[in-house]
């Protein structure tokens, strides 16, 4: 018999998939009865591509129908072709067909874990991955804390979930709880700058005015320290953050934001209400800050202001 007489045979069919395993399939009709040993009866073989060598091996040689194949890396593209050989030695190969294995499924552990290793990539992921409520009714303790005192609802938070935050908080999470600092989950989320969580928070009752242990910032202060976004301060000031309070030295999120050269939050702090004339413990305003540093256009700012105040 002629090799072109043989049937080509489809791509193994895929089943199952996990993150380190594929399953393949294959049927193949060359009426070609099984009768006698084994080595009478066609014959296939499933072989494993590898891309960059361009090489091929054999993971499964056998008179079956399916295979798994197994120890595979996980969200990696696999790919596989299938050989069919009669007991005459023809032989035909299948066209390539190629998996994509899944990423490995989280657990409790891997929230537990992120935390005691201090990987916030890895707690972000997880935080991502659309499973925290199953990680929490597996045992996954939302409150537990890494050495730096943050939990899942501060990264959560930080990197914007707001989905994850609202469920974190019908769990229990509380926006009282602090890291080792005595930044607030909402401290966090201001650094992040993201919106609608901190729009969120205060809706569901957050304190806007909380400060940290080290330099008693708040919120506020600590936008005119970081990122100086004026809508972030705006959404703090709304909410009845408070605009002359002091930190540990005696600055006011004024001096913090001339200090930092955001001028746009400057203007918006004044337009607030701020007081351009507070001075702090060593008896330096706003304006003597934005001279000693060079900030003209914050010097020239606060003189408009002066002169307003004097007329």
């Amino acid at each position: 018999m002629k090799a072109g007489s043989l049937k080509l045979p489809g791509p193994p069919v895929v089943g199952k998939v996990t993150h380190h395993n594929i399953e393949l399939r294959w049927a193949y009709e060359d009426n070609q009865p099984r009768n006698g040993p084994p080595e009478h009866w066609t014959c296939f073989s499933v072989e494993q591509i590898d891309a960059k060598k361009h090489t091929y091996k054999t993971i499964y040689l056998g008179y079956g129908t399916r295979c798994v194949v197994n120890g595979l890396k996980t969200s990696t593209s696999h790919s596989f072709r299938l050989r069919i050989t009669r007991p005459s030695g023809e032989s035909l190969r299948s066209p390539v067909v190629s998996v994509i294995t899944t990423r490995v499924p989280y657990s409790g552990r891997n929230l537990h874990h992120a935390l005691n290793r201090e990987d916030e990539k890895e707690l972000t992921t997880v935080l991502q991955s659309g499973l925290v409520d199953i990680l929490v009714k597996h045992g996954a303790d939302i409150g537990m804390k890494y050495s730096t005192g943050k939990d899942s609802l501060m990264m959560a938070c930080y990197a914007g979930h707001l989905d994850i935050v609202r469920y974190l908080r019908r769990c229990g999470a509380n926006w009282q709880s602090r890291d080792k600092n005595g930044c607030s989950p909402l401290h966090w989320a201001v650094d992040g700058e993201h919106i609608p969580v901190i729009k969120y928070m205060i809706q569901d009752g957050c304190e806007v005015d909380m400060r940290d242990k080290i330099s008693y910032w708040t919120p506020l202060m600590r936008v005119s320290a970081t990122s100086g976004n004026p809508e972030v301060a705006a959404i703090l000031l709304q909410a009845g953050a408070g605009v002359n309070v002091r930190d540990k030295p005696g600055k006011t999120p004024l001096m913090v934001a001339v200090l930092n050269n955001h001028e746009e939050l400057v203007k918006l702090l004044l337009d607030s209400g701020a007081d351009h004339q507070m001075k702090n413990e060593y008896g330096a305003s706003a304006a003597d800050m934005a001279k000693a540093f060079g900030k003209e256009n914050i010097i020239n700012l606060l003189n408009k202001i002066s002169q307003t105040d004097f007329n």
